[in-house]
């Protein structure tokens, strides 16, 4: 029996989803909301389903089973508690919210209605990532001493001034950390486990018109006694891939978005090089460095699949409300940390009251 589909929000984000669903045997694209009609009939034009101009009627579609939020990220949180509410499981795009308060209403919501929540973080899914996540879980490191995250993109100014939202604690509700560096920090923490303290700085030195970070740098001591550094800008033209750099006491390794770019252990066997030799080369894509379109869809249809695997049974889910909360967690963090000039102890009590401001900018449309 096929699993359907409705995507809420026809933006860029929403092709990606929309053909991953494509290249899934069993499931089907049903619908698409968008509060514009036009939108909403263009997207429908190019990948199939309905097209709505009302979430409601679209939820109330019984062959849909799935709905995936590709809205603003301060917008996640209405439409999927809807979908919940309608008995429909929710797929969210990254983060899964903007604030604490509404990453845990959006898994109440789910709870309550008992259906499945995912968050979209494909990075998991990359053999790379698998691989790195294996070894450290094997000990492969012996004891874990360093773990860095690097993400050095670059984004035109034009890029902030193409939408209104962009740029915006309101909907955007961070900058090169929270929209651009949030795959990486997930990465981290489900590599490394939890974060316990933080400290930071941040600014915003290359972009106008925005209200958040274009530059944060981040230090973190992990509940293994590990240290660690977050380093997410939007300014470092012409953009580098990702990078995830993690070390212990028996060896390092580094992944630089899907490739492998060290591999080095005090027990080096022969499945390691003959690794090194096949996980070299690997990236598919520019990663995003520079252009926010250029990203596969691979990714995010191994996570589909995974996610309808465990609506079906047969798999449990790897990325579900809770996992989608830490990332923020960690972000709210930094940015907090980075507003106080102090150091930051996680688990957060509650959301910050304040988060970082140059100097209290206001967002204006071009």
């Amino acid at each position: 029996m096929a699993i359907g589909f409705g995507i809420v929000g026809c933006g860029m984000i929403a092709n990606f989803h929309a053909r991953a669903i494509a290249d899934i045997r069993g499931a089907k694209l049903l619908g698409s909301y968008s509060r514009s009609l036009a939108s909403a009939k263009s997207f429908s034009a190019e990948h199939g389903g309905i097209p709505y101009d009302s979430l409601e009627v679209m939820l109330s579609n019984p062959d849909i089973d799935v709905i995936t939020i590709c809205t603003p990220s301060g917008a996640h949180m209405e439409p999927a508690i809807a979908a919940a509410n309608a008995k429909k499981h929710v797929i969210v795009e990254k983060p899964l919210e903007i604030t604490l308060k509404r990453c845990d209403a959006i898994i109440n919501a789910c709870k309550k209605n008992r259906v499945k929540l995912f968050t979209i973080f494909p990075s998991r899914f990359h053999q790379s990532s698998q691989l790195l996540k294996k070894a450290i879980d094997n000990g492969k490191f012996g004891r874990l001493t360093v773990a860095d995250a690097y993400v050095k993109w670059y984004r035109t100014q034009e890029y902030y001034d193409s939408g209104a939202w962009r740029g915006t604690w309101t909907l955007d509700g961070g900058g090169a950390l929270m929209n651009q560096a949030i795959h990486n920090v997930d990465l981290l923490s489900w590599l490394m486990g939890p974060v316990v303290e933080i400290t930071a700085q941040a600014d915003m030195l290359a972009h106008k018109r925005i209200e958040v970070e274009d530059v944060v740098v981040a230090t973190l001591r992990f509940a293994n006694g590990a240290l660690g550094v977050i380093e997410a800008t939007t300014a470092a033209y012409p953009g580098a891939l990702k990078k995830i750099e993690i070390h212990g006491s028996e060896g390092s390794a580094a992944i630089e978005e899907e490739d492998i770019i060290t591999w080095d252990f005090a027990r080096m066997t022969k499945t390691d090089h003959a690794l090194v030799k096949k996980m070299a080369g690997t990236t598919q894509t520019g990663g995003g460095a520079a252009d926010p379109a250029a990203i596969g869809h691979y990714a995010h249809a191994a996570l589909f699949r995974d996610a309808i695997r465990t609506i079906q049974g047969k798999s449990s889910n790897s990325i579900d409300g809770k996992e989608g909360r830490r990332s923020v967690e960690i972000i709210l963090a930094i940015y907090k940390a980075a507003s106080s000039g102090k150091a930051v102890r996680l688990p957060l009590a509650k959301d910050p009251v304040i988060p970082y401001r140059k100097t209290g900018v206001k967002r204006k449309k071009p």
